[in-house]
């Protein structure tokens, strides 16, 4: 047997398996990095979106780290509707809700889900 024999060898065919492994690692990556929950959009009007005048009473709930201000005055969550209510004609008129510095994004939708939950329909979001 020669060195310069001719005749052509079988070719091996590439493993596939290396790239599988890949394959693999990569949907498991996707998988664990993915978030699985499903966001909860607030349907609020954005304040320069208002187009009509404010009428009524005030109704100002700000909403602070350790609580709650209606109107300057202090309340507590229990006592925000009704008091709400009273200042409202009607539960279609407008109700501004401000977070201050240092509330937390949940304590401003869990204010604004309360209040949607008792029947405000326009509730306006303001920095």
């Amino acid at each position: 047997m020669s060195f310069l024999d001719d005749t052509p060898r079988p070719r091996r065919k590439p493993s596939l398996t290396p790239m599988i492994d890949v394959v693999f690692l990569l949907l498991v990556f996707f998988m664990l990095a993915s978030r699985f929950g499903i966001d909860e959009v607030l349907p609020l009007p954005l304040a320069s979106q208002g187009g009509g005048g404010y009428q009524g009473a005030p109704r100002l709930v700000d909403v602070l780290p350790g609580g709650l201000q209606l109107n300057g005055v202090e309340t507590t969550p229990e006592a925000l509707l009704p008091a709400l209510a009273e200042l409202a004609a009607s539960p279609a008129d407008t109700v501004i809700l401000r977070g201050q510095e240092g509330a937390a994004l949940q304590r401003i939708v869990d204010v604004a889900a309360a209040l949607r939950a008792a029947g405000h329909t326009n509730i306006v979001l303001v920095e």
